[in-house]
């Protein structure tokens, strides 16, 4: 899916939208506080629309989650509007091992919970000969969760072994106080432990949207994500129209240098602009203009010819005229000023 593919015209990125899927770290929140204009933002968006959120986050309980948005004056938001990783990871494990088994859990509260409530018995042991290992983020987790995976995981699976499924892989995740590592390097201690690979069930992969969009019956979602390898991957991989807010992980540079596979449909530099008609992109010769930014390539070269007075028309034409040539970024030469960053982050 490449950006401004499905609508060219002034409309807003919510046009025809019936449902809108929201990500939570570094889209709504960064840590325990509300990030600038994303409550406000997505309240509007819920006036007319379903409104729902996605979380690969497996450490809290989606009832936790839940308060946690009406807190933050998502004031209508209900466990059911929250989608999570380890609800997902059920799917998957209900298809390899059947309720009342017993699981080793390496995680919190919200992926306890989920086990519990699809029927399985849980474990901290590896001793206890569990059925399966799921794996999720908790702030609380050591070496000492870690090794009991380990010593569970020690046969791989096509020599009896038994199953592994991670909740998500996502290398980092926005704190209030910075960037913290997230359960992919968790999960890549394991994997470096006993040379096997986890099945994974939240962002990228299918399982959590194809859940979100069957409990919201949604014929046209529109799922808003802070992170191009994982909210976007996983949206394009399930065919879903996708925003990228600058307001968490990645940043402009990342954007211009986005794969074919990760490329939103929307580039947005807070919540704001979802109420905001999306300009036009116009490419006329060698010149890409969005809005009043304009970029001209040039072989290697890529040249700014207007900045315009909105920053984010500059990154969405820099990556439209970057994208329609095929190319990869470290072919080019990239001003400065086209991935300048004045963007709010945690």
């Amino acid at each position: 899916m490449a950006l401004f593919s499905r609508r060219t015209a002034a409309v807003t990125p919510l046009e025809d939208v019936d449902v809108v899927l929201a990500d939570l770290d570094g889209v709504v929140y960064a840590g325990p506080g509300a990030l600038p204009h994303a409550v406000e933002s997505l309240n509007r968006a819920g006036e007319t629309r379903r409104l729902g959120f996605i979380t690969n986050n497996a450490s809290r309980r989606d009832s936790t989650v839940a308060t946690h948005l009406r807190e933050l004056g998502l004031s209508s938001t209900r466990p059911e509007d929250v989608v999570t990783s380890p609800q997902a990871a059920m799917r998957l494990l209900r298809e390899r091992v059947a309720p009342g088994a017993t699981i080793l859990v390496v995680g919190g509260d919200g992926l306890v919970d989920e086990l519990e409530k699809a029927g399985y018995a849980v474990t901290r042991s590896a001793d206890d000969a569990p059925a399966a290992v799921v794996q999720g983020f908790a702030p609380e987790l050591g070496w000492v969760h870690l090794a009991e995976a380990a010593y569970a995981l020690a046969t791989p699976e096509d020599e009896g072994g038994i199953p592994w499924i991670a909740t998500n892989t996502d290398w980092t995740i926005p704190q209030a106080r910075g960037i913290a590592p997230g359960n992919g390097t968790l999960v890549s201690a394991v994997h470096t432990a006993v040379g096997r690979l986890a099945v994974v069930a939240g962002k990228p992969e299918r399982p959590i949207f194809d859940e979100a969009v069957a409990r919201f019956g949604a014929r046209h979602p529109l799922f808003i994500g802070d992170r191009l390898d994982t909210d976007i991957a996983g949206a394009q991989g399930a065919g879903i129209d996708s925003v990228l807010v600058l307001t968490g992980i990645d940043r402009p540079k990342h954007v211009l240098a986005a794969p074919t596979t990760s490329r939103p449909t929307f580039i947005v530099g807070d919540l704001r602009e979802l109420h905001e008609p999306y300009p036009e992109t116009i490419v006329d010769g060698d010149v890409t203009s969005v809005g009043g930014a304009s970029v001209r390539i040039d072989g290697p070269d890529i040249h700014i010819v207007r900045e315009g007075d909105r920053p984010i028309d500059l990154v969405r034409a820099g990556a439209a005229a970057i994208w329609a040539t095929g190319r990869a970024i470290y072919g080019f030469r990239v001003p400065e000023r086209l991935y300048a960053d004045p963007f709010h982050r945690p």
